[in-house]
């Protein structure tokens, strides 16, 4: 992965003072071990006029995987590779965010010993990055950045590949960030926000992690509009910290505000809102969703258990913790995702009784699949959306007509329900790659459609807070087989368990 910072200069101020301001010789190719490879510190092109230096940072997977201890290696050949061979030698992410601050320590933290009244000056600042996964889109990038003084903020989509644009843009963008900022201002936002864009870590984010971020974002976090998102992101999701970060960043907010010492507002906050208890954290939608699947899993008494679309894992990690589901399957066409649902699964270290239950498949849900015919049960949850509304009738047939599961529980954001998150533009669906998300009557058809053809009786059940005009967040089909007499199968057991007890 590769960046580049360009400065331009005039003969009292050399544009070669970058050199002093980064601590690395303009005249020198200097080399860097990091923990997981080998950062490079080079310039393409110094003089008074114009100075640009470009950290090239070599990942070694192999140090990658050896750093994260073997986690999911797993029993499929095509995880084990996927360990091996993917983005992460290439696109700008928490890797090259370590580097940076590794690299350039001291004009990260505004430190030259050389040139102190430079390093307190704005320069203007070229930074170019080929190559960075954008989580959000180009849109994102801008919203980002914009707010921190740069000028100009472009962000170029990467085609998936430029001899075939009609496949459409990848994840990447070219970006290109041109001001007048110091350059510990400049870094700072890069090591903050490479990794927020990437929305991901290739380590554990520990409590230490709160401390990182405010020192990064000292001066700018703390008024960002987008300081939610940042903060979230970069402490990879995990609520108690985010709090604490939230909690500390408004503290530092109000006290640059009143000129009050810290000690006080906190104490006042304190009074006000009482301590923060792990208790009062509302229960997370993905999490009331997968409560939701399990309870109709539990009600048809589903023992073997298919999550088609299954992610990284996260079903199939609350599957095996309940032991009447006795053989769980998690299919998916994305081996990364497999590889990270092994991870999350410890799959490399679990006990051969739990082995048996559990298996990952790599496959495609719009192919039939004779692996996946005679389960009690099958899950689509949140995958529908994913597919191109043409493709559907594929799906519907390899789950419902060719697998043919007793039970097919299926879920999908209720579009109606997207006017109530307050962060989500108008007419915006809630993940750049949903295809189309149903009103509560559009879903309803095609699922009444869907059970007609195949055989299957449905019901519908809300997901989340039912809002009395938009309905829920998501919304749950349960879709059932009907017996020869024309009743649900669920049904006529549930008679004959009755009789016999």
């Amino acid at each position: 992965m590769f960046m580049t910072i360009s400065t331009t200069g005039t003969p009292e101020r050399p544009a070669t003072d970058l050199g002093f301001l980064l601590h690395k010789h303009p005249d020198r190719k200097q080399s860097f071990r990091t923990a997981h490879g080998t950062a490079h510190v080079l310039y393409p092109e110094a003089s008074a006029e114009r100075c640009t230096a470009a950290l090239l940072l070599e990942v070694d997977p192999v140090a990658l995987v050896r750093r994260g201890k073997g986690k999911g290696r797993g029993g499929s050949p095509d995880l084990a590779l996927a360990q091996y061979v993917n983005d992460r030698p290439y696109a700008a992410s928490s890797l090259l965010a370590v580097a940076l601050s590794g690299v350039f320590k001291s004009a990260l933290h505004g430190v030259c010993t050389a040139r102190p009244e430079r390093a307190e000056q704005p320069m203007p600042l070229r930074v170019e990055v080929p190559a960075l996964p954008a989580r959000g889109g180009a849109e994102l990038v801008r919203k980002l950045f914009a707010p921190l003084g740069w000028s100009t903020v472009d962000a170029v989509p990467v085609p998936l590949d430029a001899q075939f644009p009609e496949w459409g843009d990848s994840r990447y963008v070219r970006l290109t960030l041109e001001g007048e900022l110091r350059l510990a201002d400049a870094l700072r936002h890069l090591y903050v926000l490479l990794p927020v864009l990437d929305d991901s870590k290739h380590y554990w984010v520990s409590p230490d992690e709160v401390d990182k971020l405010l020192r990064a974002g000292e001066g700018w976090l703390a008024a960002h509009p987008e300081q939610k998102l940042i903060t979230t992101r970069y402490l990879s999701r995990r609520w108690g910290l985010t709090q604490q970060a939230t909690r500390r960043l408004e503290l530092a907010r109000l006290a640059d505000a009143d000129d009050i010492a810290v000690e006080e507002i906190d104490n006042a906050v304190a009074e006000e809102t009482g301590p923060a208890d792990a208790d009062e954290r509302p229960t997370p939608l993905a999490e009331q969703r997968r409560e939701a699947i399990l309870g109709a899993l539990r009600a048809a008494g589903a023992g073997r258990v298919l999550d088609l679309g299954c992610g990284q894992g996260q079903l199939v990690q609350a599957l095996l913790k309940d032991v009447r589901f006795t053989e769980i399957v998690g299919v998916d066409v994305s081996v990364r995702a497999l590889a990270i649902a092994s991870r999350r699964l410890k799959l490399d270290r679990m006990g051969e009784r739990q082995a048996q239950r559990v298996s990952l498949l790599q496959g495609s849900l719009t192919y039939t699949d004779k692996r996946l015919a005679g389960y009690d049960a099958a899950v689509l949850s949140e995958v529908v959306e994913h597919l191109d509304l043409p493709r559907l009738p594929a799906l519907e047939y390899a789950v419902f007509g060719s697998a043919r599961p007793r039970t097919v529980v299926v879920t999908t954001p209720n579009v109606e329900y997207n006017v109530r998150w307050e962060t989500l533009p108008a007419g915006q669906v809630r993940h750049g790659d949903h295809r189309f998300e149903w009103t509560r009557e559009q879903f309803r058809a095609w699922a009444h459609r869907v059970a007609e053809r195949h055989g299957y009786g449905v019901a519908f059940l809300p997901v989340g807070p039912d809002d009395p005009e938009v309905g829920p967040p998501t919304q749950m089909a349960v879709f059932t087989t009907i017996a020869p007499d024309g009743k649900d199968r669920s049904s006529v057991e549930n008679a004959k368990e009755a009789k016999a007890a």
